[in-house]
């Protein structure tokens, strides 16, 4: 598939991962709708909803950045409404906000677990929900969502199951979405990285520079995305893809230039 003139509404695409989908796409010429909570820089995550139309822009695509938190309806039904508005529809959603707290049981307080929740589970279901009508109008629809593959192995649920239980909710409304909308030809597909990616939670949160510094940066899940989304729905759907794979598949075997730093042992992922 083409992606010149087709409409990708990316949630988080502010920065890390969501961005770098965003820009892949946009070189291929598609319109690019930021839907994204940040208008003001905050200096540890960096990146706000007009710094990446900017660089939509720059890179070849048409952007348009619309303040959206997706924990309320309203902001995601004006966010679509614009889209469709703008760009005559939507043909890719890619469900990429995402919150984290790797936290035990009794250290999760009750507002983390509820983020984690609002943004993860409730946010996704939706955002998808809201851009069903215009998937459904599309010539080659799809729905990508940032999730892993459902790993029921004891060490991924006790040392974080509130968000454990987030990011498989999202792997599972993929699979219901593929089943679902299978008779209108909407692609549902879940991704995932086989190595942790520096990005601002990385960095911020879960192990600093070291562990930044033995990751792979967001470009892999980027061309992921690229090569994922470019398929015909209807023979790519139901799938909970992690990157080497997808690459591996399009025989892309050499990954070092991914490589935050050259040579260095990179640390798997979780759910991997």
């Amino acid at each position: 598939m083409s992606f010149a003139g087709k409409t990708a509404l990316i949630t988080g695409a502010t920065r890390g991962i969501g961005k770098a989908i965003a820009l892949r796409l946009a070189a291929e010429g598609a319109n690019i709708v930021i839907a994204a909570k940040s208008v003001e820089e905050n200096p540890k995550l960096g990146g706000t909803i007009f710094s990446a139309a900017a660089e939509i822009e720059e890179a070849g695509g048409k952007a348009l950045a619309m303040q959206c938190d997706i924990r309320f309806e309203d902001q995601i039904q004006n966010a679509v409404n614009k889209a469709v508005e703008t760009f005559a529809g939507i043909d890719i959603l890619v469900n990429n906000a995402s919150a984290i707290s790797l936290t035990t049981t009794e250290q999760t307080e009750a507002k983390r677990f509820d983020l984690m929740h609002s943004i993860n589970v409730r946010g996704t279901f939706l955002v998808t929900k809201a851009c069903i009508p215009y998937l459904k109008k599309s010539s080659n629809p799809h729905i990508l969502t940032l999730s892993p593959p459902i790993n029921l192995d004891l060490k991924w649920f006790e040392k974080h199951v509130a968000y454990t239980l987030t990011k498989y909710n999202m792997s599972m409304m993929t699979i219901g979405w593929a089943a679902e909308f299978k008779k209108d030809k909407i692609a549902a597909n879940a991704l995932w990285p086989k190595t942790t990616i520096d990005t601002a939670a990385v960095r911020n949160l879960l192990g600093g520079a070291m562990l930044a510094n033995m990751s792979r940066t967001p470009e892999i899940l980027a061309d992921a995305a690229y090569y994922i989304l470019r398929q015909p729905s209807t023979e790519c759907t139901g799938n909970l893809f992690i990157d080497e794979q997808v690459l591996a598949k399009e025989g892309i075997s050499d990954l070092e230039k991914y490589s935050v730093v050259p040579g260095a042992k990179l640390y798997t992922d979780l759910f991997v």
